[in-house]
């Protein structure tokens, strides 16, 4: 395998990833360690610090295990990553064409729904000022009947 190694430590310092979250992800499926060396430890190459940096940007999307999976896969085969144009294998073409469009419907429909949530918040956040203006505007002496 050619290019630089790395051990886990650097991997996770060079993708912003805890060395927790990138060993789920191998016992899972989504990245594997190109080599191990004598001692037993992970070694990784920059296809995997790539491949994670991808999957870290996909995980506001809220995509499944399963296509956290596929998608980087997916990507991978497409020309500009080294891939080769399927353009003699029209049902290749096809397929991945199919996709990509899937995958860019669910991230587009999440963005929306992304948008929305700061609204949300500073909705919720507005209504706990209005309450504590009434509490702070309360005449002291009611506060005082209570007690």
């Amino acid at each position: 395998m050619g290019g630089r190694l790395m051990r886990i430590g650097e991997l996770s310092e060079r993708t912003g990833l805890s060395l927790r979250t990138i060993r789920h992800y191998e016992d899972v499926g989504v990245v594997a360690p190109s080599e191990r060396s004598t001692g037993g430890f992970r070694l990784y190459t920059e296809a995997e610090v790539r491949r994670l940096a991808l999957v870290r940007r996909m995980r506001p999307l809220g995509l499944c295990l399963e296509d956290v999976r596929a998608l980087p896969d997916v990507l991978e085969r497409l020309p500009d990553a080294g891939g080769p144009l399927p353009e003699n294998d029209e049902e290749a073409h096809e397929e991945l064409v199919a996709m990509l469009r899937k995958y860019w419907v669910e991230a587009d429909a999440r963005c929306v729904d992304l948008r929305r949530e700061p609204a949300s918040a500073e909705e919720f956040a507005h209504s706990l000022h209005g309450h504590l203006a009434k509490l702070l505007d309360a005449p002291t002496t009611a506060v005082k009947a209570v007690r």
